[in-house]
């Protein structure tokens, strides 16, 4: 079974299974997560917690013989296995499969982990814990589901915030959902009317936007200049090298291309898709991309940025946050073409 973070508190009014799965990019979602189920765990008698950490060589035996050793000071047990970014390999697949098949009478087992790729969520282990536990993916939140979120989160602390301050927090705070907690927290012991304002959240929140050099590529394929030269800044500010950033807009661009020229045949973009291994979601913004530059356009974009790591390596001169400043507004279909043609 598998259950949202937002569903285990129903889930807990009507019963507790004997094993968890909590897994996912999103730190802090799988941490409240995590809390939640050693708080229902507690509130349920399960008193005495033990904990396992995967690592390198690590003993799959020991989860088998904590399970069949009975506390000593409590009826009931909170088990631990944190997995982190370890895969299970062989010995962990059977060692969780016996588990899951027999599980401890007096125990409750939190199984935490990172991301699980699709072909980890295909294993034994993981299949069989579908089966018969519960499993709780903490996914990243995406840009659109932030504001959401952010007001979910002031609600619950009874903010009432208005529709502007979620929406300027959101933008303080995008990629880092801690700090999107923590400035919450801040504003809950701060504010005494529990009217939270777009000032208000102005006067008291700084700008903690984290971003990836992926943040930055689909702002620009999504046309969002002002979002672009943001995300771009943020990247500068935490050191990013502009080599990496240059890499994945470059890669972008080449894909863009191939789909530019096979629209201007008339071809299917399908196999192009296919060839560059596209995944369906993003396709939609390729080819909103793909709406605003032409064929023509889309070649001198993939000449400057072979100029722009040029600019990178000191074979030309130029500033490379200024190239790719100047390329992200480009691609998200600022008019900068005119001086390369």
């Amino acid at each position: 079974m598998r259950l949202r973070p937002d569903q285990l508190a129903g889930h807990f009014r009507k019963s507790l299974a004997s094993i968890y799965l909590v897994y996912g990019e999103e730190w802090l979602i799988a941490q409240e997560a995590a809390d939640a189920i050693r708080t229902a765990a507690r509130a349920r008698g399960h008193d005495e917690r033990e904990c396992l950490t995967v690592a390198t060589g690590f003993d799959w035996s020991a989860l088998r013989q904590l399970a069949a050793s009975p506390s000593l000071f409590a009826n009931r047990r909170l088990l631990e296995l944190r997995l982190g970014e370890v895969k299970p390999g062989e010995a962990g697949s059977k060692a969780l499969v016996d588990y899951i098949g027999h599980p401890a009478d007096d125990a409750v087992l939190l199984i935490s982990a990172g991301k699980l790729d699709w072909q980890m969520q295909k294993s034994r282990w993981f299949t069989a814990l579908d089966e018969s536990g519960v499993l709780v993916p903490a996914a990243a939140v995406e840009l659109r589901q932030l504001p959401g979120w952010i007001e979910k989160r002031f609600q619950a602390r009874g903010l009432k915030p208005t529709p502007e301050a979620v929406a300027l927090l959101s933008e303080r705070v995008e990629g880092n959902l801690l700090a999107a907690a923590q400035e919450i927290d801040k504003l809950d012991l701060s504010v005494s009317d529990r009217q939270v304002t777009a000032e208000t959240v102005m006067a008291a929140v700084g700008d903690s936007s984290r971003f990836s050099i992926y943040d930055f590529v689909d702002a620009a394929l999504l046309g969002q200049p002002e979002r672009t030269v943001r995300i771009l800044n943020g990247l500068r500010g935490e050191g990013v090298e502009p080599v990496l950033v240059n890499w994945a807009l470059h890669r972008e661009v080449r894909i863009i291309n191939a789909l530019a020229f096979a629209r201007s045949q008339r071809q299917s973009l399908d196999p192009v898709f296919t060839v560059h291994k596209v995944w369906d979601k993003r396709k939609l913004p390729l080819n909103q991309t793909l709406q605003r530059l032409s064929l023509t356009d889309c070649r001198c974009l993939l000449r400057e940025c072979a100029r722009t790591d040029r600019i990178i390596k000191g074979m030309e001169p130029g500033s490379p946050w200024e190239a790719l400043l100047a390329n992200g507004l480009r691609l998200a279909g600022i008019e900068l073409f005119a001086e390369a043609l």
